[in-house]
């Protein structure tokens, strides 16, 4: 009943919000064709109009010395905790752009594939208790998964002490893909958690197995078991490779950002309880051209996406613009893309993408995720190694 309550007043709260001032007539940012032939179920829920920052932007590469970078997070100092794929951890000083050395603690970290140190999150008490949570590829009997972890970062910051596992999203198997793995916490001190459904065809109908934890998006403790009034530690089923996760802060929901096959990418209001529909349906295809499974687009008992590309941007870490320095930004959501080598940004109104615009292009990078500075930049970093900090130009 208490989530009941509280997501409609979330949804009454984002209907009051004043619509934005921007022109519908306005091309969509993606010219492209798409991959597929599946036409959306309402208007906006693709190709949604595009726009353009009006303030004047300075675009820095803070360093391009990081290893493979998949997360980040703000000390409360303003320096920079970066995970990196190969299994540990650095600190970047905004200052002067200098990378700490590696920073090591964490085991039964798998880097093959798509596996490694994935993302992180800092404990809700993190200044006295210096608890890191993280997610990672895992080496276990059977295979390896997606598992949660946390540990305490010395006082001189050079290695990550008692660590230890407190969540295993099995069943484990032998693959490289599909993690998922990022990890946020929520205003109760309680931590959402994406896991994927580790790509190969045998292993995708496990996002529909309520006895599984693939294709997934968990509740879960500080200590890593289903939060207090839950059955089980499953939030939403039914996603394919979640590699975005973030709240929004003005309303409290919950959005995801969701890596389609050949089309179909997908931006997802998360419901608790509800089905997202992977494998059964989908707004894309097989990377061969043929159809996933029956070749549905969509049907009854299933969640529409929000927003979904066609073709595919490889969506990967989001979030929202909580700051007032970069006014016309405030509310908006930041995805980086992969694929798509630049950040998206999304104007969001009554819960549909009223806009779209395309930042960083003319970098090449793939970015791997964004964050949101106390000093109103927005961060992010890509899988070349570098750090970007974009800011409202003096």
């Amino acid at each position: 009943m208490k989530r009941l309550l509280k997501r409609l007043l979330i949804i009454v709260a984002v209907c009051l919000l004043p619509l934005p001032a921007v022109n519908a007539q306005n091309p969509p940012v993606e010219s492209q064709p798409p991959e597929t032939q599946y036409l959306p179920a309402f208007d906006s829920q693709t190709r949604a109009a595009s726009f353009e920052t009006q303030t004047d932007l300075a675009v820095t590469v803070i360093t391009d010395q990081l290893s493979a970078p998949w997360g980040l997070v703000e000390l409360s100092d303003g320096r920079l905790l970066v995970t990196q794929k190969q299994g540990d951890l650095v600190i970047v000083n905004l200052a002067d752009g200098s990378v700490s050395d590696p920073i090591g603690g964490f085991e039964g970290v798998t880097s093959q594939g798509q596996g490694g140190l994935l993302d992180l999150a800092l404990a809700p008490d993190f200044d006295k208790s210096r608890l890191i949570y993280v997610t990672f590829s895992q080496v276990i009997a059977g295979g390896n998964l997606t598992a949660v972890g946390r540990g305490k970062l010395a006082a001189d910051e050079q290695r990550i002490e008692q660590f230890e596992v407190i969540f295993q999203a099995g069943p484990a198997y032998e693959g490289t893909q599909h993690y998922g793995s990022r990890l946020v916490f929520d205003s109760l001190s309680n931590l959402f958690v994406t896991t994927g459904e580790r790509s190969d065809p045998s292993m995708r109908d496990q996002a529909q197995s309520l006895d599984s934890y693939l294709g997934k998006v968990l509740y879960l403790t500080e200590e890593g078991t289903a939060v207090e009034g839950n059955e089980s530690p499953i939030y939403t089923v039914g996603h394919r490779n979640v590699q975005g996760l973030a709240i929004a802060p003005d309303t409290g929901e919950i959005w995801i950002s969701e890596m389609g096959p050949r089309g179909g990418d997908e931006l997802n209001l998360l419901i608790d309880g509800q089905n997202y529909g992977w494998p059964v349906v989908s707004y894309g295809i097989e990377y061969s051209g043929e159809p996933i499974k029956d070749g549905q687009s969509r049907h009854d008992g299933f969640t529409e996406p929000v927003y979904y590309w066609d073709p595919v941007i490889a969506p990967s870490g989001m979030a929202f613009y909580d700051s007032q320095i970069i006014e016309e930004w405030q509310g908006n959501l930041f995805i980086g893309a992969l694929k798509g080598k630049h950040i998206a940004r999304l104007l969001i109104q009554n819960q549909q993408v009223v806009a779209e615009e395309r930042l960083l292009l003319e970098e090449g990078e793939r970015f791997r995720d964004v964050l949101i500075g106390s000093d109103g930049a927005l961060y992010a970093i890509t899988d070349s190694g570098k750090l970007y900090q974009v800011k409202k130009k003096n």
